[in-house]
């Protein structure tokens, strides 16, 4: 499957807006209701920019700034992030690595590379394990030991010394402010991703190199156009296979190991579901 290395069709930072390290508290209920209100105002901006609707871009703004500005967003970003709110997400990734976390901890060709991207901090579980060598990157980086960087902009690995083992996409991908867009990162993974069945361990294979995949539950279980199942075939079509699943109430995880070939199959945007309560979350893949 060919990718056009300069593809773009809008900045990624229309969907997802920037993060502040050392928020101020915020309430359980306060949080929620801030970062909905953010990511549908966040996608309405994207609408309009996209149709060159300057006006409505700048009601868009107003509303935006009469919730606090995208600061306050950052705060409500970083609170979910606390252990009293169930902590950072690669805590549940960590929680699937441990049968090999022994493993990772003495390889002769040293740690494996994992590359963060939308990293919020420095100091989460993966960050804290000592298993990988953590490349981190945020199109709004405001703290040391994290690139400011865009990932559909990242230049392409030279050799497998800068290819990756494992890639982090955490609450990223729904930020993403366009379907075709969303499709077009995942492709991109794989440019990064080292090729599979290298390790001579063959349980360090059955995990890497691989992608964990998190998202808002209702992406997947109240979307017009998205469900675990067509979820899962986008996902085959680019040679991933699951390795790890996990649903809570607010949020779905995936573990997904590169394991074949991408196949040319695409993806349009087709209704999975009826009802007027649904979101319209949907990943389009173009071969």
């Amino acid at each position: 499957m060919g990718i056009k290395k300069k593809e773009r069709s809008r900045n990624l930072a229309a969907g997802r807006p920037p993060t502040l390290q050392r928020p101020k508290s915020i309430s359980r209920k306060a949080t929620k209701a801030l970062i909905n209100s953010h990511h549908i105002l966040g996608k309405r901006k994207a609408q309009a920019l996209a149709k060159g609707n300057h006006a409505e871009v700048a009601a868009i703004n107003a509303e935006i700034s009469a919730l606090g500005g995208l600061e306050r967003y950052q705060q409500a970003s970083l609170q979910g992030q606390r252990i009293d709110r169930g902590g950072d997400s690669s805590r549940v990734l960590m929680e699937w690595l441990n049968p090999v976390q022994s493993m990772l901890k003495d390889l002769p060709n040293g740690p494996l590379r994992m590359l963060e991207v939308g990293a919020l901090s420095t100091t989460n579980q993966c960050s804290k394990s000592g298993v990988f060598a953590m490349h981190r990157i945020d199109l709004n980086s405001q703290g040391e030991g994290i690139l400011q960087q865009d990932f559909m902009e990242r230049p392409l690995p030279k050799d497998d010394s800068e290819r990756i083992d494992i890639i982090s996409l955490s609450l990223v991908l729904n930020f993403v402010p366009d379907a075709h867009v969303r499709g077009r990162m995942l492709q991109r993974t794989l440019e990064f991703l080292k090729e599979p069945n290298r390790h001579a361990n063959p349980e360090l294979n059955e995990f890497f190199p691989s992608l964990f995949l998190v998202l808002p539950a209702p992406c997947v279980t109240n979307s017009r156009y998205m469900d675990e199942t067509r979820l899962e075939a986008i996902m085959v079509a680019l040679g991933y296979v699951k390795v790890k699943s996990k649903m809570t109430q607010r949020l779905v995880y995936y573990l997904w190991a590169k394991k074949t070939a991408a196949c040319d199959t695409a993806f349009a945007k087709t209704q999975v579901r009826t009802g007027t309560a649904r979101n319209n979350f949907s990943i389009v893949l173009r071969v």
